[in-house]
Formats: C-alpha cells, sequence, structure tokens
C-alpha cells in the first residue's frame, strides 16, 4: 500500500513512522524551507540535510518520484519537495494523508485518492458535498486526541497550545520581530526563563520558562513577528526530544486505524 503524507514535520513523522511499520510504502510532501520547530523528530530535516533519522526509521530526500518510488521499494521513507501537492496525481497512491496540521485544508480534496485522511482543524469528514476526507482525526489534546471522525470534523483551532507539565501557550517560543532566525542554543539544552535562545536580526528571543529546549528552527529560516520558533518543555526530560511525543503517536494510532477500517470498506 503506498501512502503519501502532505507534510513532514513532527506530527507527519509519528504518522509515517506508524505506518511504515505497518508495512506502508511512505513518501512525503513537504516545502523547500520547512518550519517545524521539533527538527529532531520530523523527516522535514531530510530536505536541509538529505536524510534524517527517527527512531531508527530513515527518511531520504528524493528529486522526483522515480527515484521516490524506488527509495520505498529499498525500505526507507522517502521525502520529495512538493508544497503544493503537485505529484500526488503522478504518484496515485492507495492512501493520502493532510498532516501538514495548517489548521485549515490547504488543497486537499477527497478525489486524490481512495482513501483521503485530514489531521487536525479544517477537515470535514463524511459523505455529503462539503466533506474533503474520508475521515478526519482529533489533534486537540485531551479526552478525544487520535479519534478518528468519519462524518463531521475536529474541534475548531483555540489557538492555545495544549498544557504540558502545567504549561500551555508560555512554553511555546515566539519570533520577537520579523527576518532572519540565528540558534544561539541547541535542542536537548536545559534553558531556565530569561536566558537567550536565539535572535532574529539582532533582537533577542529568550526562554520563557525553564525546562528542555524540545524544539528551535534552523539557522537562516525567516520568520514574522510572532511566528512559532521554539518549544520548551517543562518535564526536562532530554530523552523526550529525541523520540516521536504522546500526541504524535496518540495521531498516528487514529490514522492507522483510518486506513485499515477504510481499507476493509473498500475491499468490501
Amino acid at each position: 500500500m503506498l501512502v503519501v503524507v502532505r507534510g513532514a514535520g513532527d506530527l507527519a513523522t509519528g504518522i509515517a513512522i506508524r505506518l511504515h511499520r505497518a508495512g506502508c510504502d511512505v513518501i512525503m510532501l513537504d516545502v523547500a524551507v520547512p518550519t517545524a520547530v521539533r527538527r529532531t523528530v520530523s523527516f522535514s530535516e531530510a530536505v536541509r540535510l538529505g536524510e534524517a533519522t527517527v527512531e531508527d526509521v530513515v527518511a531520504r530526500r528524493c528529486a522526483d518520484v522515480g527515484q521516490a518510488r524506488a527509495t520505498v521499494r529499498a525500505g526507507d521513507v522517502a521525502v520529495l519537495v512538493d508544497g503544493e501537492g503537485a505529484c500526488i496525481a503522478a504518484l496515485a497512491p492507495d492512501v493520502l494523508v493532510d498532516a501538514i496540521i495548517a489548521k485549515r485544508n490547504v488543497g486537499t480534496t477527497k478525489d486524490m485518492a481512495p482513501i483521503v485522511i485530514g489531521v487536525g482543524p479544517g477537515f470535514h469528514a463524511g459523505h455529503d458535498s462539503s466533506a474533503d476526507c474520508h475521515a478526519a482525526i482529533e489533534t486537540k489534546r485531551g479526552h478525544y486526541l487520535g479519534r478518528v471522525i468519519y462524518d463531521g470534523a475536529p474541534i475548531p483551532n483555540t489557538g492555545v497550545p495544549g498544557f504540558v507539565g502545567g504549561h500551555a501557550a508560555d512554553r511555546v517560543l515566539r519570533a520577537p520581530a520579523a527576518g532572519s532566525f540565528k540558534p544561539l542554543m541547541s535542542i536537548g539544552d536545559t534553558v531556565r526563563q530569561g536566558d537567550l535562545v536565539a535572535t532574529v536580526d539582532g533582537k533577542p528571543l529568550l526562554a520563557t520558562i525553564d525546562g528542555v529546549l524540545r524544539g528551535l528552527l534552523q539557522e537562516g529560516v525567516p520568520v514574522v513577528e510572532g511566528m512559532k520558533s521554539g518549544d520548551i518543555d517543562p518535564r526536562c526530560k532530554r530523552g523526550h526530544c529525541f523520540s516521536c511525543s504522546d500526541k504524535a503517536r496518540a495521531v498516528a494510532g487514529g490514522v492507522l486505524e483510518a486506513v485499515a477500517g477504510l481499507s476493509g470498506r473498500l475491499r468490501g
């Protein structure tokens, strides 16, 4: 089964790993300059570095559809630079998963594959004319995280990050200005509130709370003021920075459930 995943950030990567381990061939699509902050657990790093490994699964950047097909045949995850999804028709996947996490649908339609799954707010699953996917996955932390929705939509975006270790919005680092991002610390470093973590054209980005730096943009990424640029984990478990999160695993489980369930319906 060939699965194309739009996006290659940390949630998309958790999905790709779960599907890869379940025996699917996985090809991921991302933009030329990814902005995932949890880079140590994001296959989007393959765009920048050529390859990336997360939990012993290897993803490789590919130049075209042919190379991507060869990569998955060799047993790895393939990553293509295609933010618009222009290659989806040529790939003709059995399953399309939109895990861009844009909090809105940015171009995925129900006719792109036999099974289309939307991850997070902005998607509507079902059989009516307004539906843009066959199943949607809940991404809001809490009781319904990872739930598969076959008729309806995930909880709308609240704009407030979920609580982790007693912190919500204050654990997210945001760019102090528009400009070029320059990290001064590394993912996995321990920080104290007020520490200088990065600069944007000379303007300081300070740690908002004590904890472990779980995410941080790469050097040179253009940012706008207020853009999410990093993430501090107050639980202070450095190892968490290098493995898929509980949220990624829950969402990935929902996607796998949807793939299995919908495949059964198609066979029937």
